[in-house]
């Protein structure tokens, strides 16, 4: 992966600071796949759906040819695990979802989870190897799932992260991360898949703080789409605030202040990224070069 990707696919963090990004209006790529005519004779609807039922259950159980040499081949080729990593470092709720698990496969997976999470942030390729490892010895259950897209989003497998997502609530239930999901949609280079989920029955149930950060995602999606005013429009209705220390305000009150610039409001702006760099102790945003820049 070419530096200049690395630093894209850094930036594409679940719960994190998504201001960096938006500046970048990336896009990313989609591909589409078809399918072919058969050359033999025409069937009816039902029965071609039959078929593909029949043949996605061939590929997803024990039964099927082939089967057992393939979760052999994907546990051969699992990225080790160090020694010294500790299940119980995982969240407890975790540890008690993976109970429907033999006693083993469970720490298996909660140890590659472990890994995944720790090395996410350094090295998103080999903590996805580690994720899709946990995803293969525990399929069935959703918080490998949410893992495996997670990881996917942070390497920029925006397409693997979106079907991992999905799968996750459908399991777990709940609105799931809908901001990374949206997220996704803007890599796959479909902003308006990432406005539609924000008009979503679901994002209704997001707590404040995650809301705020699915509409952030949107606004991004609006200048993806040339609609800066539409973006900042975005962003006020989320109601920034210059009286909280709350990295999610913080995060809302920096993206704001770079919707605010692509329409030339330079000295709201300059205001709005001035407030982030003075609560920004973490150095998580880049404010304070931001106001250096604007003079």
């Amino acid at each position: 992966m070419s530096d200049d990707r690395r630093r894209e696919n850094s930036d594409r963090k679940p719960r994190r600071e998504y201001g960096d990004r938006d500046r970048d209006r990336r896009g990313g790529s989609s591909q589409s796949q078809g399918r072919g005519h058969s050359a033999g004779p025409k069937r009816g609807w039902d029965d071609n759906r039959r078929d593909e039922r029949k043949i996605r259950h061939d590929r997803s159980t024990p039964q099927r040819q082939g089967f057992r040499e393939d979760r052999m081949a994907q546990k051969a080729d699992e990225p080790d695990i160090p020694s010294d990593v500790d299940i119980n470092d995982l969240d407890p709720m975790v540890i008690q979802d993976l109970k429907v698990l033999s006693k083993d496969n469970a720490e298996r997976v909660a140890q590659h989870m472990i890994m995944s999470a720790t090395l996410i942030e350094d090295d998103p390729d080999l903590a996805l190897r580690h994720a899709r490892a946990a995803k293969n010895r525990a399929g069935r259950v959703g918080v490998a799932r949410e893992m495996n897209g997670i990881a996917a989003y942070h390497a920029g497998e925006w397409k693997e992260a979106l079907a991992e997502l999905r799968a996750a609530r459908r399991m777990m239930g709940g609105p799931g991360l809908l901001s990374v999901m949206a997220d996704c949609e803007r890599g796959l280079g479909r902003p308006e898949k990432a406005i539609e989920l924000f008009r979503s029955p679901e994002a209704r149930e997001l707590d404040p703080a995650s809301r705020i950060e699915l509409g952030i995602v949107v606004a991004g999606a609006r200048r993806d789409l040339g609609q800066d005013e539409a973006a900042v429009a975005t962003l006020q209705k989320l109601q920034p605030t210059m009286e909280s220390n709350d990295i999610s305000q913080m995060r809302l009150a920096y993206a704001y202040a770079d919707a605010l610039l692509a329409v030339n409001r330079v000295d709201e702006a300059k205001g709005w990224f001035t407030h982030v760099a003075k609560i920004d102790v973490e150095e998580l945003t880049d404010a304070a070069q931001r106001v250096e820049e604007l003079g």
